[in-house]
């Protein structure tokens, strides 16, 4: 089963974040990427200037892991993170990446940085995590699970995932719950008389 958080988690998550120091800033706008975009890790990392179309109000960029293009909203509280990202929390850096540390050689992350980034924020947030994934794909599973909530269909849900088929899409429904639910059928009740007839009693 794909790992997820509630919402109460999720906004616990983002609480632990300490947005006054240029770390925080550059995580809590990563953090937002992943969960209200879904966005892989691999595709915040290589996420440069030149993919954010701020007069749009979208991010278009191919991804890393299938080479297709994807163009996303940049929703006004990812876009206001990011840019408070830029204005106060960014190094000065020739570095075209987007998403740079914060100490020098101030060059881009990697995909290792950002599953230790939300294991440290999941632990300041107190999120039991033991018995979960906790990387940020498991993130990722939590934008699917809001759209799913939300009714999304499948191809809307498999195209803002970025999937190249529907059967990868497919993995996330075991995570609706609510709609599995509804498939389950009803069990009629068993007679007494069943129990009573011979080879029908377990202890027969």
């Amino acid at each position: 089963m794909p790992s997820t958080f509630t919402d109460e988690e999720i906004v616990t998550l983002f609480n632990a974040v300490d947005r006054g120091n240029p770390k925080g800033k550059r995580d809590y706008a990563i953090l937002l990427l992943a969960t209200k975009l879904g966005l892989r890790a691999s595709d915040i990392c290589e996420l440069r200037f030149e993919n954010i179309i701020w007069e749009r109000n979208v991010i278009r960029f191919n991804q890393y892991k299938t080479g297709k293009p994807l163009e996303l909203p940049l929703l006004p509280e990812i876009g206001n993170a990011m840019i408070d990202y830029l204005r106060y929390g960014r190094p000065v850096s020739p570095d075209s990446n987007f998403f740079i540390h914060v100490q020098t050689p101030y060059d881009r992350i990697h995909t290792s940085d950002l599953g230790n980034l939300v294991r440290k924020y999941l632990t300041l947030a107190g999120i039991n995590y033991s018995n979960r994934k906790h990387g940020p794909h498991a993130l990722r599973h939590c934008f699917a699970s809001a759209l799913l909530k939300e009714k999304v269909p499948l191809p809307v849900l498999s195209e803002a995932l970025g999937h190249e088929n529907m059967e990868s899409t497919m993995f996330y429904l075991r995570i609706d719950i609510n709609s599995l639910r509804k498939c389950a059928l009803e069990v009629p009740p068993v007679p007494s008389s069943f129990y009573e007839q011979k080879g029908g009693s377990y202890h027969d």
